[in-house]
């Protein structure tokens, strides 16, 4: 029964419609799955069936074009392909290794060949049945590839094929075959396109079926392993939640207990020095002020703020109220109690004041916050001013809030860092004065201004202008006929630095005394240390890098130590160790490295840089005055030891300008130039030296590089196992 009026049979139309059917289902598969090699070879063998099934079912036929030979050809050629796929598709699919070589080489010898011969014979001939004849090549073949299959699925199985899966697998592999294997059979005795397209197609389409029910059963146990693993990560991700959950509970438990330590301790600190304080004050009141007792009285406050400020920045970071706004304060008069002692102050740095203070301005907020804003504000503006500056303070009403200004003509602070001077512990390179904090004055400041519920507005940009505005806006309080504003504070009696002014000399130039550079931007510390070495050496001191490059040209000597801190603005100690290194003139010069920044780290850096020794503060004086009497005292011994070898060399070099040196040369130079085994070019570089030549007119002499006469002698020093050239020339001429 044919169909559509061709000459395929309905059996074989069905077999390509089920067909074209599971090859549109395997495209979308593989489209799901891109990496499933397995269904790349499904598609392949569903597709080399319907090319059979359609090409046999419908050739040969007159109504078609091309000639009966060509639709023989073209038909037989399908049915000789679809087999030469089948080694290939059981070696990859059902992994049988004995069929590699049948997949790559067999198929082609056994099948594509006699398929050529059968078509020449068919083209000579012009008689199917005889070219048919050839067809037995193929049978014989697929005769060995029946025993070749059984062999694999031994080696698979261990021929062992007692397992459901093992019997299952060979017995359908055997059915697939064996239709083609008599498909030449068939064809031979022309049976009917019925019967060879059910034999061959059901043989086929159970290797698939048993493939995928294969792959089916692979997709269940990949499908299975993904679940228990998805469960192992829900449980693991569990675990490790609860595991993170604990250990930040830790961690905050640990921080916790470690702010807490802190808090305590820093309280318990305010305790000896509120009692140093005081016996202190009591002590001068009764026997009077001397400079040091000034200067022990300015370190002590400093120390008490510093203190003050990391127990209140601490407090605020755990959310605890350091003031109580539960009272009226009056800002006006708040801010007048402060100002003498930063008039005092302003008149010592030349600076002008203006001020510009509203009368009864008040304010719901606690008087000792005021205090504190105020005072830290002003302080951080007279920090930035250069002597000369000018500092205006403003303080009124608009409208309902309460406008408090201090703005200055300094260096300014750039837009990118307006953010960060409110974060505890920055701070920004400063001009150098005895107000040098920890950066918790604005930080505390903004702490104190938001529980106001109020607001600070940075207004500088040293790019357009000097200068820096800081205005506070606060919310006024409208005064209340039973309410009595609170006028001053009690942090306004206790200023937070005692604004010392020293006075700092370079000391007068003694040519029989040792000279030291002190580096130093603390002034305090830098007029204890010109003070305690005055007696003895030439002191000479810079605040930073920067300016101690700039005198080092001005000194009426070259210093025999320099004395450096390391944390300084413009330029910090490494940096001005790492320029002085650079300097002829100077990178002899031994550093001592006097700082609170003593790290491994920082101790291995400095000692790259030429540093000789770290000090750190807090230091013994005489412990550090009797490591530079060392010092200096060493390098008085190396002088005279290169003053004695400078004369010894005179003396060399005078026996060698004298009326005979060509017999010194042959008795003394040529002889220990042979036992030092120097070259041609380093014997010569040798003679230059001896003469008194630089390293540069040798290179000109000899028409070579300066690096390269360096590195000759380098060399040439590593042979005489000397250190110098006076060394050299010694072993030279000994």
């Amino acid at each position: 029964m044919l169909v559509f009026g061709t000459q395929m049979h309905i059996i074989t139309f069905f077999f390509v419609s089920v067909e074209v059917v599971i090859l549109f289902y395997l495209i979308i598969f593989r489209l799901a799955r891109p990496d499933d090699r397995t269904v790349f070879l499904n598609i392949a063998l569903i597709f080399l069936l319907l090319m059979y099934n359609i090409t046999g079912g419908l050739l040969p036929d007159p109504k078609l074009p091309g000639s009966y030979f060509w639709q023989v050809s073209i038909a037989y050629a399908t049915g000789f392909i679809t087999p030469c796929y089948f080694p290939y598709y059981v070696f990859k699919a059902f992994g049988l290794a004995r069929l590699k070589y049948h997949a790559y080489k067999g198929v082609f010898l056994f099948l594509i060949i006699p398929y050529f011969l059968f078509v020449a014979e068919f083209a000579i001939s012009n008689d199917l049945k005889l070219a048919q004849n050839l067809l037995i090549l193929p049978v014989l073949y697929s005769s060995w590839l029946i025993i070749q299959v059984i062999r694999s699925m031994r080696d698979k199985y261990n021929n062992n094929f007692s397992s459901m899966e093992s019997k299952q697998e060979l017995t359908v592999l055997l059915l697939s075959l064996a239709p083609w294997v008599s498909l030449p059979v068939i064809s031979f005795l022309d049976i009917g396109q019925a019967i060879e397209a059910s034999a061959t197609n059901i043989g086929f389409l159970l290797l698939f079926s048993l493939q995928v029910k294969q792959n089916i059963q692979q997709i269940r146990v990949d499908h299975e392993k993904l679940l228990e693993s998805e469960s192992r990560l829900r449980t693991w991700n569990t675990n490790l939640q609860d595991e993170v959950s604990k250990r930040t509970k830790e961690l905050e438990k640990a921080h916790h207990a470690r702010s807490t330590n802190f808090i305590n301790l820093v309280h318990e600190t305010k305790t000896p020095l509120t009692l140093i304080q005081n016996y202190l004050e009591e002590y001068i009141n009764k026997n009077g002020s001397t400079e040091e007792l000034d200067i022990i009285k300015g370190s002590v406050g400093k120390l008490t703020t510093d203190v003050i400020n990391l127990f209140d920045i601490e407090r605020f970071s755990k959310g605890i109220d350091v003031y109580r706004h539960n009272k009226v304060s009056d800002f006006s008069e708040i801010l007048k109690s402060s100002l003498p002692l930063f008039e005092y102050y302003c008149s010592k740095q030349n600076i002008k004041l203006r001020t510009s203070i509203e009368e009864n301005i008040y304010l719901k907020a606690d008087p000792n916050a005021i205090n504190r804003i105020a005072n830290n504000i002003i302080e951080n503006a007279i920090k930035f001013t250069d002597e000369g500056g000018e500092i205006t303070i403003s303080l009124f009403r608009k409208d309902n809030n309460i406008l408090f200004s201090v703005q200055d003509n300094g260096v300014g602070i750039s837009p990118s860092l307006q953010k960060k001077i409110f974060e505890p512990y920055y701070q920004i390179g400063n001009k150098n004065t005895s107000l040098q904090g920890m950066g918790l004055g604005l930080p505390i400041v903004k702490k104190v201004v938001d529980s106001l519920a109020g607001e600070i507005v940075v207004e500088s940009n040293p790019s357009f202008a000097p200068g820096t505005k800081v205005l506070i806006i606060l919310t006024k309080h409208d005064l209340k006929a039973e309410e009595i504003p609170i006028q001053s504070s009690k942090e306004a009696s206790s200023p937070n630095y005692q604004f010392a002014d020293y006075a700092i000399e370079d000391s007068a130039y003694f040519p029989e005394r040792r000279s030291i550079f002190l580096v130093e931007d603390n002034k305090a510390m830098l007029h204890f240390l010109c003070t305690k070495f005055r007696g003895k050496y030439n002191v000479y001191y810079a605040l930073n890098g920067a300016d101690a490059l700039k005198k080092l040209h001005e000194l009426p000597v070259i210093p025999d130590l320099i004395l450096s801190d390391i944390m300084m603005d413009k330029m910090d100690g490494f940096a001005f160790a790492q320029v002085i290194s650079e300097q002829a003139n100077y990178n002899h010069i031994p550093i001592i490295f006097l700082t609170a920044k003593s790290t491994p780290t920082d101790r291995l850096k400095g000692l790259k840089l030429g540093a000789i020794d770290f000090v750190s503060k807090p230091f013994s004086f005489e412990e550090l005055n009797q490591k530079i009497e060392t010092i200096l005292l060493n390098i008085s011994k190396q002088q005279t030891a290169i003053i004695n070898s400078s004369i010894l060399n005179l003396k060399t070099l005078k026996n060698l300008n004298s009326e005979n040196p060509i017999d010194i040369y042959d008795s003394k130079f040529d002889q220990n130039i042979r036992l030092l085994g120097l070259t041609n070019r380093e014997i010569e570089i040798a003679k230059l030296i001896v003469k008194g030549k630089t390293y540069r007119e040798i290179a000109n002499e000899l028409f070579i590089s300066e690096k390269t006469v360096t590195k000759h002698i380098q060399n040439m020093f590593e042979k005489a196992t000397a250190s110098n050239k006076v060394g050299f020339i010694n072993k030279l001429m000994l």
